[in-house]
């Protein structure tokens, strides 16, 4: 007799899923940090006894081991090029462990797997596409798309994967606000643009536990026509006698269960930290229930949240002055030391020059500095000098780095350079970690949601932040088109300017023009004095892809007194000055070694020539 379609079975039966694949192996012994999915070639015996667990636990629908057996995943242990073989042995597995008259469902996990990246979509098509063809052709009942965070990769699923089959496709998201996606979709519109690309059903599952998965549900409008699976979390997980623990009973699930078929959900299973003994649970509600129709919310349109604005800005940011005028940023970076009065007074005779704004490094070359944070506010509030503060990748991970920002937000300072931040291993503190939870592109696109009112998890955060968002740019590369690629994604991503790395020869200079005259944000080219011929050789001999011509070394050579090196290097700069200034409007000033008073006179001169400029054209 032939078997009845799972979507046949539906319309009538309750189908009770799986539970957790991978945290239940690790609780059967299997290593954390593996490669489960390699298991399918590995250990083909311990996957077939979690499947037959969870079928003799009730499960009527048992999902493959192959929720992250995509090339971009498999490439990190080196099986890049087993796709096929893992996710076809994944269906044999899966086939010959259970009863004929048991679906399967062929497991396709998020690529972003909850991390923040930014992603080629084509590439990513490819990725889901390479997978699917391989589950497809052994054979499944459905494809189970799980654990998406963001609605946009989930589509970008979905597009590689329907015009392939007419396998029933249900889609997963996995939400960290409840009822709103990361990428800022209420879990209402999401469900709805989901139908409309094909799928045949829609979902929750991990992160949340049983009731704020029905919390998102009783505030979501589900279009009619879809299925609704959900496979919650074994609950929250927690520390407990030392140990990581998901908190959840299995009896809690057969509390919870009938909770989530009175929702409309047909497919029930669970997530992280779930067993066959809270599968067991869910089926023996679910064996004495019929399907229930799912009653949506009353229709409420979407209430367009109004967001609050911080008072306007009383002075033009350093994107607006360069679109009008030369402008000048000047770096003067934090002290190593408790001393602040000092780096006030630069700070003070600096803007007295006329610098635009002065920008604080966020512990350069990875040495612990005091808060930039800490003394923009002082900059701001005590001086009224326009800080712009450095925002690295490397200190902070993502909590760390939205309340890092929130606090700029609070303190008005919302001027910024985004950079990567050298490794904590260079620095004076080399047994610090470097976080890198983001690079410099997604943090910058991260930041730009902000100024949308969005905090990075989605949420709301009742006001529209309004950073204005630089990048660095090193031209010291061999090819400098890389380069301004690199740059051009940046600005993708979301950055209105840019500050280069300090250049020390008029070539570059004009190289750096050429390369970079077709972009439409305002390019802040670095000028930093050499302080002496120590200076001049270290950055000759060790800073890579900067330059010293041997005629500047050799005039800093016969020097002993450290103040006349210092001018001599102020006059060179002046000299890089005159070409920078024909073709830059904005300059970034570099103070070395905190010695304020040379870039106070390079101010000074920029700005009487500029003055000298204005009264000839007169």
């Amino acid at each position: 007799m032939k078997r009845m379609g799972i979507l046949e079975y539906l319309k009538n039966h309750l189908v009770v899923g799986d539970g957790a694949m991978a945290t239940y192996l690790y609780q059967q012994g299997a290593p954390v940090g593996t490669c489960y999915e390699l298991y399918n070639l590995t250990h083909p015996k311990m996957i077939a006894d979690v499947h037959q667990a969870y079928e003799q636990a009730g499960s009527k629908l048992i999902t493959t081991n192959t929720y992250g057996a995509n090339r971009e995943r498999l490439e990190r242990y080196g099986y890049g090029h087993k796709v096929t073989r893992i996710n076809r042995e994944a269906i044999k597995i899966a086939r010959e462990s259970i009863q004929s008259d048991t679906y399967i469902a062929g497991s396709i996990g998020s690529i972003v797997a909850g991390r923040v990246t930014q992603y080629d979509s084509d590439e990513y098509h490819d990725l889901y596409e390479e997978q699917a063809t391989a589950l497809l052709h052994a054979g499944v009942d459905i494809i189970l798309l799980e654990t998406f965070m963001d609605l946009q990769e989930l589509l970008i699923a979905i597009n590689a994967i329907r015009p392939l089959t007419d396998t029933p496709i249900v889609a997963q998201l996995s939400l960290l606000e409840v009822s709103r996606t990361r990428d800022g979709h209420s879990l209402t519109d999401a469900f709805a643009q989901l139908q409309k690309h094909g799928v045949t059903g829609v979902g929750l599952n991990c992160r949340m536990g049983p009731l704020e998965i029905i919390r998102a549900l009783e505030k979501t409008i589900v279009p009619q026509d879809l299925l609704i699976s959900a496979f919650p979390n074994a609950g929250r997980l927690g520390e407990s006698d030392g140990e990581l623990r998901y908190k959840s009973a299995p009896s809690y699930f057969g509390e919870t269960a009938h909770l989530l078929i009175n929702q409309g959900v047909s497919i029930i299973g669970g997530c992280c930290g779930t067993t066959p003994e809270h599968i067991r649970e869910i089926a023996q509600i679910a064996q004495n229930q019929n399907p229930v129709t799912r009653i949506n919310p009353p229709v409420v349109p979407e209430a367009c949240e109004v967001l609050s604005q911080p008072p306007k800005r009383t002075e033009s940011t350093v994107l607006e002055k360069v679109a009008q005028e030369r402008t000048i940023i000047c770096e003067f970076d934090p002290p190593k030391d408790l001393d602040v009065q000092s780096f006030l007074l630069g700070s003070q005779e600096l803007y007295k020059s006329g610098v635009d704004a002065i920008t604080l490094a966020d512990n350069s070359l990875a040495s612990a500095r005091m808060s930039n944070l800490a003394l923009g506010a002082l900059l701001k509030s005590q001086l009224g000098i326009e800080p712009l503060i450095h925002v690295s990748c490397r200190d902070r991970n993502l909590l760390g780095q939205q309340s890092h920002l929130m606090g700029l937000h609070a303190l008005g300072i919302d001027q910024i350079l985004v950079i990567t931040g050298d490794p904590t291993r260079i620095g004076d503190l080399p047994g610090a970690s470097s976080v890198y939870d983001v690079t410099s592109f997604e943090l910058i696109s991260m930041i730009k949601q902000m100024n949308q009112g969005l905090a990075f998890t989605g949420r709301s955060l009742k006001q529209q932040a309004q950073f204005i968002v630089g990048s660095a740019f090193n031209p010291h590369v061999r090819q400098i088109e890389s380069a301004v690629t690199r740059l051009e994604k940046k600005i993708q991503a979301g950055a209105d300017y840019a500050m280069t790395q300090p250049i020390y020869d008029k070539q570059t200079l004009i190289k750096v023009y050429e390369a970079t005259r077709h972009l439409d944000i305002p390019i802040f080219v670095g000028i930093m004095p050499i302080t002496g011929y120590r200076n001049a050789l270290f950055l000759h001999n060790e800073v890579p892809g900067i330059k010293i011509a041997d005629d500047v070394i050799r005039r800093f050579e016969s020097i002993t007194d450290p103040a006349v090196a210092r001018q001599v290097g102020v006059e060179i700069a002046k000299d890089l000055l005159d070409t920078a200034m024909t073709y830059f409007p904005g300059i970034y000033l570099i103070t070395p070694f905190s010695y304020w008073p040379m870039t106070v006179e390079l101010t000074r001169y920029i700005r009487e020539k500029d003055a000298r400029a204005a009264q000839d054209s007169a």
